[in-house]
């Protein structure tokens, strides 16, 4: 807890000889410092409240509670009175009831069941929208009405705190306006001007005439020096003259310290002004004043007033000739870049983007051109191999077909696509023989019969008839090699070694087989080729011979030479897309490859610069829509 402002007197000046009325009507136009407002409130509230004590607390940063104001004024050395540290520890408990609170207290001579002689009153005090401020009275009497009338009167009294903050509201707005008000004149005065000569010299003498100043000057900075360029009520001046140097000297510390200067200044300010104080006494005694003026955040001129030392600049009028120098400076600066010969400004242009471009300003900006301009040199003068990219699908170069050899049904299935097979070891599948070694057994009989018929005819001496027997068990005999052909036939065996490609019939046991009907299909892995699909933008850029590399979806990391044997001169639509078919002999057959693998395969198509080959499917399309 700490005390600030509590040197209250005892009594109020100028209020004993009035009446209520008149001292609240004072009171509510007073416009003294806050710290005496509250002071002459407590000692007014205590008056009309018939209070003994009283006291203005504060809730301070951390929970501190802060004395305001005390009536009568405490001691510094002294204790606090026992009612006011009652008040200081029921502090954030009134605050949170937000309404006024009577505290009875009981005093050691007051007698088993008497009414106690002492009472706080405590008043919250609304400052703004918030409540943080307690108003606490001590009002010594057993009556209760008393205390219930000066509770009345203290809670009345309590809104004037509200009166006297808006009247520093509407005060605080009023010299706003009035600084804003000169500021806008000023600017209205020196605007009229074409040139930058005029111009300076017009706000010289406008701000001299405005702010009762014996000079005023303005410098512009030119490299690491200001360098003057108007003074009030001045035409021609050197830079030679002792006065010109201190100015310039004064305004290059300004500028060094981006800050307004002033001088005399009080010990506790952080900035330097030996400058102005030379300039002060060298020329003087002076009020000195420098202000910066920025453009973009950065000073690029100084604005320096001198005046009498018995005016000093206040703060109030250095607000108004910052919030002025803000608003002129943009066109002051624009003049004066335009004022000077174009060789000057191309200069000037060539500094400012050399700066830009070595500062520590925008480095990510600058660290993108770098990239940019570094990708557009490697793109026009870097040569890559250009390649036609399409998808293939492997293909075997020969394939044997495996029909069925004769009209039956499936018995048996032993492979499926992708095995691999051995050339008339490896039986496929095997078609029923039932219905044929059945027929083959009739035919056997029939046979037989044919040759007793035969026998029988020989011996009684019919040639005819033994010749027709004969004849018949013949072609009987020639069905029974027919038959046995097929059944010796039903196993169905591959003419090639290699891998089943096609004829995938576990599920089709069982099933009806017509003669020559293709069952499998076996392709030597030993022999594969490549089909490209090439659109048909790109195919202009492949032709025989041409190499490249191709890798399966299986294998990404395997990649395969080969050679363009020949393309297809007829296009072919797949996926809604014209196509040519482009065939490629690989250079090496990894035991891996299997017919049907698909993949990415990429032709080189010769050397171009990297900015025709990332650019040449957009331009081309570009020539087919304008073309008219």
């Amino acid at each position: 807890m700490t005390t600030e402002g509590t040197e209250t007197s005892r009594s109020v000046p100028e209020t004993v000889q009035l009446t209520t009325v008149e001292v609240i009507d004072r009171l509510s136009r007073y416009e003294g410092p806050p710290q005496q407002f509250l002071a002459h409130l407590l000692a007014v509230q205590c008056q009309i409240g018939a209070a003994s004590g009283g006291a203005i607390l504060r809730s301070g940063p951390e929970g501190v509670v802060d004395i305001l104001a005390a009536y009568p004024a405490l001691s510094q050395s002294a204790p606090l009175p026992v009612w006011l540290a009652m008040a200081v520890e029921s502090f954030t408990e009134i605050l949170s009831a937000n309404a006024t609170i009577v505290k009875s207290l009981h005093s050691p001579e007051d007698l088993y069941g008497q009414p106690p002689s002492r009472h706080l009153i405590m008043v919250p005090l609304r400052s703004s929208a918030e409540v943080r401020t307690l108003s606490v009275f001590l009002v010594e009497t057993r009556d209760v009405n008393i205390v219930v009338a000066s509770r009345d009167r203290l809670e009345l009294t309590a809104s004037l705190l509200s009166l006297y903050e808006m009247r520093l509201m509407l005060q605080k707005r009023q010299m706003d306006l009035r600084r804003f008000r000169q500021a806008m004149e000023t600017l209205a005065a020196v605007n009229e001007h074409e040139e930058f000569a005029g111009l300076a010299m017009s706000l010289c003498n406008e701000i001299a005439s405005r702010w009762q100043c014996d000079r005023v000057s303005v410098g512009f900075l030119k490299g690491r020096y200001v360098k003057m360029r108007a003074m009030s009520h001045t035409e021609n001046f050197s830079r030679k003259m002792k006065v010109v140097q201190d100015v310039e000297a004064a305004m290059e510390e300004c500028v060094d310290q981006d800050i307004e200067v002033y001088f005399p200044a009080s010990p506790e300010v952080t900035f330097i002004s030996r400058a102005a104080g030379e300039l002060s006494r060298q020329h003087g005694p002076l009020a000195v004043l420098s202000l910066p003026l920025r453009r973009g955040g950065k000073a690029v001129a100084v604005l320096t007033l001198e005046r009498p030392a018995d005016k000093q600049f206040t703060v109030e009028e250095v607000e108004a000739l910052r919030l002025m120098a803000d608003l002129v400076t943009p066109r002051l600066a624009a003049l004066e870049e335009h004022d000077r010969w174009i060789g000057g400004r191309l200069v000037q242009d060539i500094r400012k983007l050399a700066a830009v471009a070595v500062g520590p300003k925008h480095t990510w900006i600058k660290l993108a051109v770098i990239v940019i301009a570094g990708i557009l040199l490697f793109a026009f003068l870097v040569n890559g191999e250009y390649r036609v990219e399409a998808p293939f699908v492997l293909e075997p170069i020969e394939a044997q077909v495996v029909p069925a050899p004769f009209d039956g049904f499936i018995e048996k299935v032993n492979v499926l696509p992708g095995d691999t097979v051995e050339g008339g070891k490896t039986v496929l599948a095997t078609l029923d023989t039932i219905e044929l070694r059945l027929r083959l057994a009739s035919a056997k009989a029939e046979r037989l019969a044919y040759q007793k018929q035969a026998a029988a005819a020989a011996g009684e001496d019919k040639t005819a008839e033994a010749q027709i027997a004969m004849a018949q068990a013949d072609r009987i005999a020639a069905q029974i090699d027919i038959l046995q052909f097929q059944i010796d036939r039903a196993a169905i065996t591959s003419p090639i070694s290699g891998v089943v490609t096609l004829g995938d019939l576990k599920r089709q046991i069982g099933a009806p087989t017509k003669l020559g009907e293709t069952l499998f299909e076996v392709a030597p892995l030993e022999a594969l080729r490549a089909d490209l699909s090439v659109t048909n933008d790109e195919v202009a850029d492949v032709g025989v011979g041409q190499e490249g590399e191709l890798a399966t979806a299986s294998y990404p990391d395997q990649r395969i030479a080969f050679v363009v044997e020949r393309i297809n001169p007829m296009s072919e639509v797949v996926e809604k897309e014209n196509v040519f078919k482009v065939r490629v002999r690989l250079k090496s057959t990894p035991l891996w490859m299997r017919p049907g693998m698909e993949g990415l395969a990429k032709v080189d198509a010769g050397e171009h610069c990297y900015a025709w080959i990332w650019s040449r499917k957009a331009i081309n399309w570009v020539r087919m829509k304008l073309w008219l």
